[in-house]
């Protein structure tokens, strides 16, 4: 303690080096999670499903339960594999995941694997 000027400097010293060290780690952080939500949102692939609105044609409810009406529409959101994240229009509780092969049996959805 005495070589850095005792106990009020070396606690200033900690703070400082602690400070920076966090700081320094932050950054790195924000990196790498930047890096990963890229690659995470290049799955889907934005120009697969264009912004269209789909229409339900016959009534369906999913496993989930999420009602499906005759005459209600929806858009896809994002997608992966055949999990498809969709948002129905004029619903207040969305958004929901649903299947390609459950919305290819309800509505004029053609897409998926």
């Amino acid at each position: 303690m005495q070589k850095v000027g005792g106990p009020v400097a070396l606690g200033l010293i900690t703070a400082g080096v602690g400070y920076v060290t966090g700081r320094i780690g932050e950054a790195g952080v924000k990196k790498v999670y930047r890096k990963v939500k890229g690659k995470i949102h290049s799955k889907t692939n934005p120009s697969e499903y264009p912004q269209m609105i789909l229409e339900v044609m016959s009534y369906g409810k999913d496993s989930k339960g999420v009602i499906f009406n005759v005459g209600d529409s929806f858009r896809i959101l994002e997608s992966d594999g055949d999990a498809i994240l969709i948002e129905i229009i004029g619903n207040t509780d969305n958004p929901h995941f649903v299947s390609c092969d459950f919305l290819r049996t309800i509505s004029n959805f053609e897409g998926g694997l």
